[in-house]
């Protein structure tokens, strides 16, 4: 089975270098490496490293904001083209734990997950100290996020929840990539084009499947909770997705913001709007 981890970039180039000096002490390394360089054309003179055979695919930006779920189509495509069996998306955030290819190639050739959406327990990490983060001892940190199912290693735990679904780590067959047809590109910007994803797999017939072994690790970098920064286009994204589906994704994000009176709407069959003093971008 030939393995392509797909990785987006825009800025976080620190991150990037450390995931794959991750990526490099895999118990089973990736056969391939698919670099998704959103409007940053510095990515492909630095990356990918040496020792990890790869491709770094460059994709502008038309607007002002990042084109995500078209990224990670690009990505898939020319992964696809290149050869891989199981597409393994990876933020650029994220570490791989040493066994997170090895996890994800064994529920890819389990009969009970291979046709679903395969996800793994991520660990939101602190600060690193000055010498940055121990890659041999990843596993001394591990503390799953609790919002999420954390199966212990070598168990697998089908769900057909598609709201608890991540694109921060997940894997997926060629094949049911296919069959699903990849992530709408309507949206841009943060937001929602996940859960859009995950009710495209699931219409597919494509639940989920949360695999113990597959564990991340997520770098830190300073965030707002909820992420007012991305207002404007959640606020977008979360319309276009109730246009699509009838219901509103990121409730606790949109309560969060209404609460701050930063938004009105998102409820109901109310439409979403930012608050006349919230600036509109460009």
């Amino acid at each position: 089975m030939k393995v392509s981890v797909i990785t987006l970039v825009h800025g976080r180039h620190a991150h990037l270098a450390t995931q794959q000096q991750a990526l490099l002490r895999s118990s089973r390394l990736p056969d391939d490496y698919v670099i998704v360089a959103m409007d940053d054309p510095g990515v492909a003179a630095s990356f990918p490293d040496p020792r990890l055979p790869g491709t770094v695919v460059e994709l502008p930006r038309t607007g002002t904001a990042l084109p995500l779920a078209k990224a990670r189509n690009a990505g898939a495509r020319a992964a696809l083209q290149r050869g891989a069996d199981l597409l393994l998306f990876l933020d650029v955030d994220c570490l791989p734990g040493p066994d997170l290819v090895a996890g994800y190639v064994a529920a890819a050739t389990d009969d009970a997950a291979s046709a679903r959406l395969l996800c793994g327990p991520v660990t939101y990490l602190d600060p690193p100290g000055p010498q940055g983060y121990c890659l041999d001892r990843l596993s001394d940190l591990d503390s799953p996020h609790p919002a999420r199912p954390a199966p212990l290693p070598g168990e697998i735990f089908p769900d057909d929840n598609p709201d608890l679904f991540w694109s921060l780590s997940f894997a997926v067959t060629a094949e049911t990539w296919n069959r699903i047809g990849g992530f709408c590109e309507d949206y841009t910007g943060y937001g929602g084009e996940d859960t859009d994803f995950a009710r495209l797999a699931g219409r597919a017939g494509a639940g989920l499947a949360w695999v113990g072994a597959a564990r991340a690790y997520h770098q830190f970098h300073p965030t707002q909770d909820p992420p007012v920064q991305h207002v404007a286009d959640i606020v977008r994204n979360a319309n276009l997705f109730h246009a699509r589906w009838g219901s509103w994704p990121m409730g606790g994000w949109l309560q969060g913001f209404r609460d701050r009176g930063l938004i009105e709407g998102g409820h109901g069959t109310t439409p979403c709007t930012l608050a006349d003093h919230v600036g509109r971008p460009a």
